[in-house]
């Protein structure tokens, strides 16, 4: 027969158990981002900012999101962490185009790395990004409304980590 001050006692000890095992699961959980997605389409009323404020927008290092889960959170700041690195193509390594010009490569950067998420969305076994399903005028409407920062804001307090170059874009100014 088990007395009340050892049944109580393995009460107390299971509970304290317990808060520790919560205490530590919550300081081990890696915060999830808020991705700022999906991003505006330039324009000239948003193209100095996307220009001059990049660095001070927010970029998603590997490090920066849940290591498993979330794959859709991955697609979504791979995205930006493309995109913010071909706007740089287009505003700074061209000798001093008219901003016409940094305008037709800034919307085939848009373009081109929302396609190519659309592409990995539709690599994957679960639902694509609602943006994703249309085509064509009807996709770019889609993906240029419900803007989470249409301005290109900066980020307050905040400095982009350096990023890796992301390959694989390359303006057509015959498209202009």
């Amino acid at each position: 027969m088990t007395s009340a001050p050892g049944l109580m006692g393995f009460w107390i000890t299971a509970l304290i158990i317990l808060v520790a095992t919560v205490e530590e699961a919550q300081m081990n959980k890696v915060r999830t981002p808020d991705i700022l997605f999906p991003p505006a389409c330039p324009k000239m009323t948003n193209l100095k900012n996307i220009c001059e404020l990049g660095q001070y927008r927010p970029r998603y290092p590997d490090k920066s999101l849940p290591l498993t889960g979330y794959s859709d959170l991955r697609r979504r700041a791979n995205a930006i962490n493309r995109l913010e690195s071909w706007y740089d193509i287009c505003c700074h390594e061209q000798n001093a185009p008219p901003d016409s010009q940094i305008l037709c490569c800034a919307e085939q950067a848009w373009k081109q790395a929302l396609s190519q998420f659309c592409v990995e969305e539709y690599s994957t076994m679960s639902a694509v990004y609602e943006c994703c399903e249309y085509k064509n005028v009807a996709r770019w409407t889609c993906f240029d409304s419900d803007l989470p920062n249409p301005d290109y804001d900066k980020k307050p307090d905040y400095i982009a980590p350096n990023m890796p170059r992301e390959p694989g874009f390359t303006f057509n100014s015959d498209a202009c």
